[in-house]
């Protein structure tokens, strides 16, 4: 059973720290860490906690649709159809999103966007929370948040068999040197949780399925599960190696109790 205060506490100092630097405006923190890390959870605890008022969402709500990432596949590479990797968000909206609550008034509305991942879509925008007023911090989560780009190497995994001349692990890249890069440069902070090993990113995101789905999984989700996390294993392993940007490191057991907190030198 994970510590569900412990991250928490440690991303509250991070925000504390970075609105005593910047007291004029609303502070932009990032969450990043494998899934299933607790990520997500930890900011929306804090979020709901209100102390002071944050606005949240995931970078897994901003995802393109399917039929965003088939026509993003048909004309790059097959493996872009599936959700995850740098390419398949919509880091237009996130940024827009992000621009609109920085420049809030008191009486501006936010849509905060929410993607449906059972469907494969983006909700409707009728459906989206709406945030009122001008927030004291922004907190994003993001599995890839501050992840710099990768070098090649031979397949590591079944997946990236399936790309033998490496074209879709190239173009990751260029996302990562290019638009993902231009946003991650404007987080004031960004803190990274840090799984133990690769093996529990597995087991955490089968457990973040079940909840997902609120049973167990059959024997064909659990295969689905091994193929997926293949898609991300190239970009969360280099950056448990240390291939990100800089900010405060969250050293998880595998439990995602806290094992250390510190400040991370990155790459």
């Amino acid at each position: 059973m994970s510590d569900l205060g412990a991250i928490p506490t440690i991303i509250f100092k991070v925000i504390e720290q970075q609105r005593a630097l910047h007291p004029d405006r609303p502070v932009l923190v990032g969450v990043a860490g494998a899934q299933g890390s607790g990520k997500t959870t930890a900011c929306q605890l804090l979020e709901a906690a209100n102390r002071p008022r944050y606005a949240d969402f995931s970078i897994d709500d901003v995802y393109l649709d399917h039929k965003q990432r088939a026509a993003l596949a048909a004309r790059t590479h097959p493996l872009f159809v599936t959700r995850g990797p740098p390419g398949t968000h919509d880091i237009a909206l996130a940024r827009e999103t992000i621009r609109s609550l920085m420049n809030a008034t008191p009486e501006t509305e936010t849509p905060l966007p929410r993607f449906d991942k059972i469907a494969d879509v983006m909700k409707p925008r009728s459906e989206w929370p709406v945030f009122r007023g001008r927030p004291e911090a922004i907190l994003i989560d993001a599995w890839c948040l501050g992840a710099l780009p990768v070098p090649l190497s031979p397949p590591l995994n079944a997946v990236e068999a399936e790309d033998a001349d490496g074209a879709w692990r190239e173009l990751q890249n260029e996302f990562l040197r290019t638009s993902y890069a231009a946003w991650f440069k404007e987080f004031d902070a960004i803190i990274y949780l840090q799984p133990p090993n690769w093996d529990i990113v597995r087991r955490w995101r089968g457990q973040q399925e079940v909840t997902l789905r609120g049973r167990p999984l059959t024997p064909d989700e659990e295969a689905w599960i091994d193929r997926f996390v293949q898609h991300y294993e190239r970009i969360t392993r280099s950056m448990m190696e240390g291939r990100r940007y800089a900010g405060t490191l969250i050293r998880l057991n595998e439990a995602r109790n806290v094992v250390l907190g510190e400040r991370d030198v990155g790459a």
